[in-house]
């Protein structure tokens, strides 16, 4: 019998098919999806259902549509989907909805990152852990849809055309200079919605030449991870980018909402580079305007939007808690060091392919090169994010806590401690996986290393 509690995380459901939950787990999610609906008040009498390419997904998906359906509400079905396509569905359909994916995850694992109407954000705090609790209440007693109980039909839509559409009003391209782009889809759904948004399969074309990599649709990951924040998972497409002479390179994760950036030399733009670049485009659109960023990502983030009269606030690490504070701020962006992006255009949902695209607008409506361009927007020295697995999470934070009691301390998220010089560390567990998660920042390459490696040893001895 699966115990929800070790799957339903802080933000999404996420676990390995079939040993931590099955089909039968996914339709008591999908039930207990629809009653708490019921139970809030959400309006609308349909649910919008979609997957990515995991081999798992149809039938999990399948299943909680079938508790949905049992419960009385229709369902619509995307059928293959990235994950901000789903959210577009529900912006623009005024309907909540459930995406099957595990993100970058190994391919055993699958889950479900779902939303209400709008794309409004389901956390912990606003509705999963009740979800939890009623889904497992149903697998508990064993109940079930009696066999042949009639259930609304699913009505099936591709919604690709309207989805590429929108994203290009909100970035016009058709200006630009042309520029030459490797995308690395990672055999994820980049490879089905990069040639809608960015190519011409859809729409005219745009003056970009894109050379793509495993854009084939495969759950298995032949070629890497769709994991673009392990550095291992970037070395074809740095390659690439240098042996076509590229201007840069896109990749994307698994369920495509996350998108890291490549130079014209091969090396990686860190994604608060990309948060400042597009606070900056965003900030001229909407002058003295909210911009989030959590707490991981550069100094230089805050830094550069207050420089450009915009309102730096800060957020914990996580799609729904982001889009919480988006909604109460009524930010126009927020960035992530996980190359997460928010946009209030977009229902203040996540969407690699928007930032790709005010990255593209920005290299293209100027001669600079991507290298000179994200130098503007890095001001200091950063390790990325550094993984340990720690049988004690919590005594291992305290532990590390006491060794710098001249530090500054916050606990917004995890532990941060800043230090006089300008350096900072912060030291989180994963809300998805059994890991502490360091990242460091310094002035200087020196202070970083020698901070990072301290922290490290302390963490892993």
């Amino acid at each position: 019998m699966s115990d929800l509690s070790q799957i339903v995380k802080a933000y999404d459901v996420r676990g390995t098919v079939p040993d931590q939950w099955d089909e039968r787990a996914a339709e008591a999610l999908g039930a207990a999806f629809t009653q708490m609906l019921a139970a809030t008040g959400e309006a609308g009498d349909a649910v919008l259902v979609a997957h990515d390419m995991r081999a798992s997904g149809p039938g999990l998906a399948e299943a909680f549509a079938a508790g949905v359906r049992a419960e009385g509400r229709a369902v619509i079905e995307l059928g293959l989907c990235s994950t901000d396509m789903l959210y577009y569905a529900s912006g623009t359909l005024g309907l909540p909805g459930a995406m099957f994916t595990a993100s970058h995850n190994p391919a055993k694992y699958n889950g479900i990152k779902m939303c209400r109407a709008g794309a409004r954000p389901i956390g912990q705090d606003s509705g999963l852990a009740d979800i939890r609790n009623r889904a497992q209440a149903l697998l508990d007693s064993g109940a079930r849809r009696p066999a042949g109980e009639p259930v609304r039909p699913a009505e099936r839509r591709d919604l690709r055309p309207e989805y590429a559409a929108h994203l290009r009003g909100l970035v016009d391209l058709t200006g630009i200079r042309p520029l030459k782009v490797v995308v690395d889809a990672g055999n994820g759904m980049g490879g089905w919605t990069v040639p809608s948004v960015l190519g011409d399969a859809v729409l005219p074309a745009l003056p970009l030449e894109i050379v793509p990599l495993y854009f084939e649709l495969d759950g298995t990951f032949p070629n890497h991870e769709a994991n673009p924040l392990d550095p291992a998972n970037l070395v074809d497409l740095q390659r690439a980018v240098r042996e076509h002479g590229a201007d840069l390179g896109l990749a994307f994760d698994g369920d495509a909402d996350r998108c890291f950036v490549v130079d014209e030399r091969g090396e990686p733009v860190s994604p608060s580079a990309i948060t400042a670049l597009v606070a900056v485009r965003e900030l001229a659109k909407y002058p003295g305007a909210t911009v989030i960023h959590n707490l991981i990502t550069s100094r230089a983030v805050p830094e550069i939007i207050r420089e450009h009269g915009g309102e730096p606030v800060v957020a914990r690490v996580g799609h729904s808690f982001i889009k919480a504070e988006m909604a109460r701020t009524n930010a126009i962006f927020g960035g992530e060091h996980s190359a997460h992006y928010y946009f209030r255009d977009f229902w203040f949902a996540d969407t690699g392919m928007l930032a790709a695209m005010h990255t593209l607008a920005a290299l293209g409506e100027q001669g600079l090169p991507l290298s000179e361009l994200a130098a503007r927007y890095e001001r200091y020295v950063a390790s990325g994010e550094i993984n340990s697995t720690v049988p004690d999470q919590a005594a291992k934070v305290a532990e590390v806590r006491a060794a710098y009691p001249e530090a500054a301390a916050d606990e917004l998220d995890g532990l941060t401690l800043s230090f006089p010089d300008g350096a900072w560390f912060n030291l989180r567990a994963s809300n998805t996986e059994p890991l502490l998660r360091l990242n460091v920042e310094a002035p200087t390459a020196e202070r970083m290393v020698a901070l990072r490696d301290e922290v490290l040893d302390r963490v892993r001895r």
